[in-house]
């Protein structure tokens, strides 16, 4: 089947940011046609509460054969390619409606965990070739983008052939001085970045059910 329609969402700036790179990524690649694919982009609010409808209605607009959240990991110097998404939120700051949210679920009653559904290994290897820095993450957090992203599972868990996933982005330099210890990106290297996700996926280079081969595990 070919791949003409993907849902690329970001986030509003939050924690005091004057800006997102995951929003700013998304919009620049909104209404591009990457391969055979068109681009839409939705910004998804930093609010616990709004997350949810908001995405729904993404997905239910758009009808997406491939989705792909991001977010900002301010202490990532990587595309940073997130494996899971646990049924948990355990908020350290709050969202930008004041919120708080600890030790509950995000889905009451839902699986403990749901795992993407991108070939994240070979994207990695895919993204070093053209000289960009990703790597594979085990734990998207417990904030609102591990949220979305195992909403984002649940709600596609009776439509199996939709790729879709969570991928982090390391901040941008101008906003280095309020993440220490990170390497920030270039937005257009960000943008060229998810750009390749979606050309990988447009073109069948990487099967959505083939992991590929290489290294990605942590010793922490």
């Amino acid at each position: 089947m070919a791949l003409s329609r993907v849902l690329v969402t970001g986030f509003e700036p939050f924690a005091g940011e004057a800006i997102n790179p995951s929003w700013e990524v998304a919009r620049a690649l909104n209404g591009r046609v990457l391969a055979s694919a068109r681009v839409r982009a939705v910004q998804l609010p930093c609010v616990f509460a709004t997350a949810l409808p908001v995405l729904q209605a993404a997905l239910a607009q758009h009808r997406p054969q491939a989705v792909l959240c991001l977010g900002l990991a301010g202490n990532r110097s990587a595309v940073s390619f997130e494996r899971v998404a646990i049924n948990w939120i355990d908020a350290r700051i709050a969202d930008n409606a004041g919120q708080q949210p600890q030790d509950q679920a995000v889905w009451p009653g839902g699986a403990p965990a749901h795992f993407t559904r991108l070939p994240i290994k070979a994207l990695v290897q895919r993204l070093r070739a053209q000289g960009l820095q990703a790597e594979v993450s085990f734990t998207a957090g417990s904030f609102v983008c591990n949220q979305v992203f195992y909403l984002l599972m649940q709600l596609l868990r009776r439509r199996p052939r939709v790729a879709a996933g969570f991928i982090h982005l390391p901040p941008l330099p101008e906003q280095a001085g309020r993440h220490a210890g990170s390497q920030p990106m270039a937005l257009a290297d960000q943008v060229r970045a998810i750009e390749q996700v979606v050309l990988a996926l447009a073109e069948g280079v990487v099967d959505g059910e083939a992991e590929g081969a290489g290294v990605g595990g942590s010793l922490s």
